[in-house]
């Protein structure tokens, strides 16, 4: 896969695993159109990267991100329809994020505010560092969220506390967060690649076609009802019985040996 240098962005690729690191540490990984629009296209070629299995998402510097380039914006105010196109931009994000077949991990290493949040609700998986800054900001900057906040927090956290944060714009630290349920762990700082690194090594070594479907039947799923969901599941299930990896896996457990899973 040809993946061109990216102005905004750090791309590394090791033993099936990409990380990306947002690369603006000066004006704290704020999300510039520019951003989005690198960030859309190396995801997209991720996806379909056969030799990558998991993504990982971190920002350079003291910043995970903290959302809108808020300079940017400052220059779009009476431009409506530049305003609402800017919007989109996180949507469209944080949208392939959740819609791509590969599991996608936030690496959350410090300021992680309003937009960033947002990026990081959209991920399948976060882990931050005990003393990293998380909180949706928007309201105390007279904004409201526009890249899925509203919408996403309230299903990973208590309704009461999602709106807690989203009125109040207070800021929660990493162990708080994963008190709340927002983050999956929070450790110390100097452990937090460590620790990531260790979940996306296990990650990497499970069926990237079994990780797609169960992604697609969590994310579609949580949307409907019951029973809706349920059928979902017997959709993803029968379709991934006809991958290699299924047969792979239940060959690796007849055999009593660790699976070789082809990703197909």
């Amino acid at each position: 896969m040809d993946y061109e240098p990216y102005e905004h962005l750090i791309l590394e690729i090791k033993d099936s695993i990409a990380k990306i690191t947002i690369n603006r540490p000066d004006a704290l990984n704020a999300l510039h159109p520019d951003t989005h629009r690198q960030l859309q296209d190396v995801l997209q070629k991720l996806d379909v990267d056969p030799e990558v299995r998991v993504i990982i998402i971190t920002g350079a510097g003291r910043a995970f991100c903290t959302g809108a380039d808020l300079k940017h914006i400052s220059t779009l105010l009476d431009r409506a329809a530049d305003i609402v196109a800017y919007g989109q931009l996180f949507h469209d994000t944080n949208y392939l994020i959740e819609h791509m077949s590969k599991v996608v991990i936030a690496m959350v290493n410090g300021l992680c505010l309003a937009g960033g949040i947002e990026l990081m609700e959209a991920c399948d998986l976060a882990y931050a560092s005990e003393d990293a800054r998380i909180g949706d900001q928007h309201a105390t900057f007279g904004l409201v969220p526009t890249g899925g906040g509203s919408q996403r927090l309230p299903r990973l956290i208590p309704l009461r506390k999602a709106k807690e944060l989203l009125f109040t714009g207070d800021w929660l630290t990493g162990k708080e967060a994963e008190q709340w349920g927002l983050v999956n762990k929070a450790v110390p700082a100097d452990k937090l690649e460590e620790t990531v690194m260790e979940v996306a090594d296990k990650l990497r070594q499970r069926s990237p076609m079994a990780s797609k479907y169960i992604k697609y039947a969590v994310n579609r799923g949580i949307q409907v009802d019951l029973y809706s969901g349920v059928e979902m599941e017997k959709l993803s299930s029968m379709s991934h019985f006809q991958t290699e990896d299924s047969k792979e896996g239940v060959s690796a457990f007849m055999e009593k040996r660790k699976p070789n899973f082809p990703g197909r």
